[in-house]
């Protein structure tokens, strides 16, 4: 039976090997669960009695391991010569297949076994179905297994077809590849500028040049003791993770190509564990050919380069010289990007030390984030700054200065820092601001051209208007802002709606410093929260800016909930993502929510009182803010506040998952304690409890014991009421006080500013270690 060749197409390795095959496992899984039997298999006949088992379910462990089994003329031959299929009802009834190899061995009383045919229409094995107990097989159990064989006969056709067109292709198009290979070569390296594209580009070269199925780049490390694989996305299948990293004195090809400066070749696989027996061991999946390059700079081997082929092949000079080829334009991309990325890290250390944290302003909570753009060989002008004048008011700026490199970070700096200290000098409006600085950087010779927004919030001396609860004053903003042709800034309402601050935008700074500029007046009330943001957030090739703010509007209204410490990098993730190509600095503001009472004072304590939505966990963000909102309008600090926030998640968390409507929340802060109680329509009290450190839940009570000075909870009888809000009715209150002069249990948590994102390895350490006259010093 010619049928071995066709193992060769089963499993992922050369022919020969005998394992699993993903595949034909998972469709006798299918015939296994389907027809209700023990055990199922597909086999294929090999030479003489050998038959290859790459499905298999349910047989006894040592054939299920190794997924081969010797049998002088099978049940399968039966199947392959007559091409049709072998039906037994009782194998004790019917002499060819009683008694015999896995039949006997495994006590099947009723076989089934469809023919599998290859690419060439030659019934190679069959799918059976085994039974322990006589059965008569039902036309559906028939027609299923007959629909997987055709399943399974499909997949070899496709893979015959797929080996076909492979090595077709290889025949028709190998001459044209290496010349048009050697033309293209130059230009495929010129514009890679981080690691990853050296990476993918390699990738390319080498599988059209060289005909490589895989490739790998690793790189020595500044030591010169180490070598380290970078390569994430060509490696062939299974690539060992002790292979990653060795040492240069390992008995291995690559650290070998690093000590010898030489290239190595290997036929096969079996020729590489001839001359490096330790790579036996290491699980590489391909049996083919192997070359290990160096990449040299300089005299000195800073990488290797390793192409992989899925068979063997002899090294002829054609190849030989490709590879030369090759390594030289990796050399040089890596020493290219070794300085851009020098280039980008001095600029993004400036950038980022220019954009210091917020400060701190009563009655506003303030959040920042810039990303920086994903390219190497990019880094923008953006920032954003907030200033706290000595009466309390609050000027924001957000701006761009036009380019990518550190002459724009640098441009950006001297802006920011003079509009910051316009700022806090002159009492004036934005629109004055702008065009001070304007006229600064024409005077001064900046000659900067950059976008900017300045935002001037004035907050009320006493509650004014009718916007409050029933129509009460309430003290907000005055919000008064100057755009200099930049995107417009957003507010998200206390109510989830967004607006757009629209006013046609007076012209962009740089170009003439005598325009005339405007200022635009709104309001910010207790619970909204502006939004400003530079154009990388908004701009995508090929998309209406307008429609992009469109998105921007509707990803706000839909984290309505988040915490505004949390937004700015919620709207990057969301709008941004991966495919990130500019700058982006968002500055959101969000005016809190004072105690309706006012503050604790000899009259009495502070008081406030919430509605919780119960429906689901979507008032949840909202009410928590809430509560701080009110403790930080009372003066408690931080860190109390701290405490008081998580202690308040747990038993706002508790009722609005274990409790029922309605669900209120009241604060209550004097000079000596704040106390915070949440009531609801259940009567079940919490439990404390000692949760597993695999439970996901169960650790609520644990927080309120020991991080309150006291907690309680309070029954409540039918008619009863809470407040003005709440219907009469049973339930209770879980409630928990901190002593404002107490010690906060939980510490404080030191802000870490994130640090930019960098290229996957540190090339100006690892690749480029030295200069080239530190190189030359070292070689003499």
């Amino acid at each position: 039976m010619p049928a071995t060749h066709v193992l060769g197409s089963l499993t992922h390795g050369a022919p020969g090997d005998h394992s699993a095959d993903e595949v034909f496992d998972r469709i006798v899984r299918i015939a296994r669960r389907t027809l209700d039997v023990p055990a199922a298999c597909f086999i294929v006949l090999g030479d003489g009695p050998v038959q290859h088992l790459p499905g298999a379910s349910g047989l006894p462990d040592a054939v299920q391991r190794s997924r081969v089994y010797e049998l002088d003329r099978p049940a399968t031959g039966i199947v392959a010569e007559s091409r049709t299929p072998l039906i037994v009802p009782d194998v004790a009834a019917e002499p060819l297949v009683a008694g015999r190899g896995l039949i006997a061995e495994m006590g099947v009383r009723a076989i089934a076994g469809y023919p599998v045919e290859d690419g060439r229409g030659e019934v190679v094995g069959a799918l059976w179905a085994l039974c322990d107990d006589p059965r008569d097989w039902t036309d559906a159990d028939l027609a299923t297994l007959s629909d997987l064989a055709a399943a399974c006969t499909g997949e070899l056709r496709l893979r015959a077809e797929r080996e076909r067109a492979r090595r077709a292709e290889q025949v028709a198009f190998r001459a044209h590849q290496r010349a048009q290979f050697l033309l293209g070569l130059s230009e495929r390296f010129a514009g890679v500028t981080t690691i990853e594209e050296v990476e993918e580009t390699i990738a390319q070269v080498v599988g059209t040049g060289m005909g490589a199925r895989w490739c790998s780049l690793a790189l020595v490390d500044a030591d010169r003791r180490h070598l380290r694989y970078v390569t994430v996305g060509h490696q062939e299948p299974g690539f060992p993770d002790e292979m990653r990293s060795l040492r240069l004195d390992a008995p291995r090809p690559d650290a070998a190509v690093v000590r010898e400066h030489r290239t190595r070749f290997y036929r096969d696989h079996s020729e590489m564990i001839a001359a490096y027996p330790a790579m036996a061991g290491l699980g590489l999946t391909s049996t083919g050919a192997r070359s290990f390059l160096p990449v040299i700079a300089d005299d000195d081997v800073i990488g290797v380069v390793v192409c992989v082929w899925d068979e063997a092949r002899d090294h002829d000079a054609g190849t030989a010289a490709l590879e030369t080829t090759v390594t030289r334009y990796v050399a040089m991309a890596l020493e290219r990007v070794a300085l851009l990325e020098a280039r980008r890290r001095v600029a993004t250390t400036l950038q980022e030390s220019l954009l210091t944290d917020p400060p701190d302003v009563a009655h506003l909570d303030i959040s920042t984030t810039y990303a920086p753009a994903a390219r190497t060989d990019q880094v923008g002008g953006d920032w954003y700054d907030a200033v706290v004048r000595e009466e309390g008011t609050a000027i924001l700026t957000i701006g761009d200065v036009a380019g990518h490199d550190v002459n724009a970070a640098a441009q950006m700096g001297q802006l920011r820092s003079m509009l910051r200290v316009l700022a806090w000098s002159h009492d004036e409006g934005p629109a004055e601001l702008l065009s001070r600085l304007d006229r600064a950087d024409a005077q001064l010779g900046l000659h900067a051209l950059a976008t900017a927004v300045v935002v001037r919030l004035d907050h009320d001396a006493e509650p004014q208007g009718d916007s409050g609860p029933d129509g009460t004053p309430e003290r907000g903003y005055t919000l008064t802002w100057s755009d200099a042709g930049h995107p417009p800034p957003l507010v998200l309402r206390r109510d989830g709606t967004v607006e757009q601050l629209a006013a046609r935008p007076d012209m962009l700074l740089g170009i003439d410093p005598g325009t005339v500029r405007h200022d635009h007046v709104d309001r910010l009330l207790p619970g909204d929260t502006l939004v400003l943001y530079t154009d990388g957030l908004v701009e995508r090739r090929g998309v209406q800016v307008n429609d992009r703010i469109a998105e921007l509007e509707q990803a706000l209204a839909d984290v309505h909930g988040e915490a505004t410490a949390a937004l700015p990098r919620a709207l990057v993730r969301r709008l941004v993502g991966r495919s990130q190509r500019d700058d982006v600095a968002v500055l959101v503001a969000r005016a809190r929510v004072p105690a309706p009472s006012g503050p604790p004072s000899e009259d009495g304590p502070a008081t406030a009182e919430r509605k919780v939505a119960h429906e689901d966990l979507s008032d949840l963000g909202p009410a928590r803010r809430w509560v701080d909102d009110v403790l930080e309008s009372c003066s408690v600090d931080p860190e109390h506040r701290r405490t008081a926030m998580l202690l308040s998640s747990e038993i706002l968390t508790n009722a609005l998952e274990h409790g029922a409507g309605p669900i209120v929340a009241t604060v209550e802060v004097d000079a000596h304690r704040l106390r915070v109680g949440v009531r609801d329509g259940c009567t079940r009290a919490p439990v404390l409890r000692a949760p597993e450190p695999q439970d996901l839940s169960g650790r609520g009570v644990q927080f309120l014991e020991r991080l309150a000075s006291r907690w309680g909870v309070e029954q409540h009888l039918a008619g009863d009421a809470v407040g003005r809000h709440v219907a009469q009715g049973a339930g209770k209150t879980v409630w928990f006080e901190i002593d404002r002069s107490a010690r906060p249990l939980t510490g404080v948590v030191p802000v870490v500013r994130r640090t930019s994102p960098t290229s996957s390895i540190p090339l100006v350490e690892r690749v480029l270690p030295w200069t080239r006259a530190e190189a030359r010093r070292r070689r003499t």
